[in-house]
């Protein structure tokens, strides 16, 4: 069954991209403001989610006297100012650089908007040239946000992939909720701050990309001067 894997789909925070602690940092900042606690009761419900629907869980969780587009554009210069400085995951390079020297097709499908996607890439616009596709939470063709599968489907799309060969690596619930409900399948990659449970729907759960067996999807193994 999962020899047919064909075609691999990354989330980018979280994921990809460490890019986690500067949301959590900006939501305690925005918090803080209004004599609230931001904490990861109300982050695990708010990881893998588009900007929107996050800010609206943070408001309602937490009673904050904002609307959805005034309290995105309070942590709006404090994300601005952070993102730039977004390192690699480990073993994120590796793997998908190996996959594109292999030549499985790859696509990234993210939640974040598309500005704020080009900002955490600042440092490594070349690695993400090896994807052939980036789809972004405010594409006009992306109707509905995680958990809906609408992003992957796209991305699927525009590999010009079957859902069914596709292989999407995912850190929050919502994105692996998604990528099920396109039909595709899902290795979750949670941060140690997360609950395992939350992600019983995944066919696999792993600490980190580096502890990939990638012949067990069928895709070809890492050589020794890759490790």
């Amino acid at each position: 069954m999962m020899q047919r894997i064909g075609y691999v789909i990354f989330d980018n925070d979280g994921l990809l991209l460490d890019t986690e602690p500067f949301y959590t940092r900006a939501h305690e900042v925005v918090a803080a403001r209004f004599g609230k606690v931001f904490d990861w009761t109300v982050k695990s419900r708010m990881i893998g989610l588009r900007a929107e629907d996050s800010a609206r869980v943070m408001i309602e969780s937490l009673g904050i006297p904002l609307s959805v587009p005034e309290y995105l554009e309070a942590r709006q210069g404090m994300l601005d100012e952070l993102f730039p400085g977004a390192e690699p995951l480990p073993g994120a390079v590796r793997l998908s650089r190996h996959l594109h020297r292999h030549g499985i097709p790859m696509a990234v499908a993210t939640s974040s908007n598309r500005r704020h996607f080009d900002l955490k890439i600042t440092r490594h616009r070349e690695w993400f040239r090896i994807f052939s596709s980036v789809v972004t939470g405010d594409d006009p063709e992306v109707g509905r946000g995680k958990p809906a599968p609408d992003i992957f489907l796209l991305a699927a799309r525009n590999l010009g992939a079957d859902p069914e060969r596709c292989l999407v690596f995912e850190d929050s619930p919502a994105g692996v909720a998604a990528a099920r409900a396109a039909g595709m399948y899902v290795v979750a990659v949670p941060d140690p701050h997360m609950e395992e449970s939350a992600y019983g729907a995944a066919h696999q759960v792993l600490r980190s990309l580096v502890d990939l067996d990638l012949p067990a999807w069928g895709l070809p193994p890492l050589g020794e001067e890759e490790e």
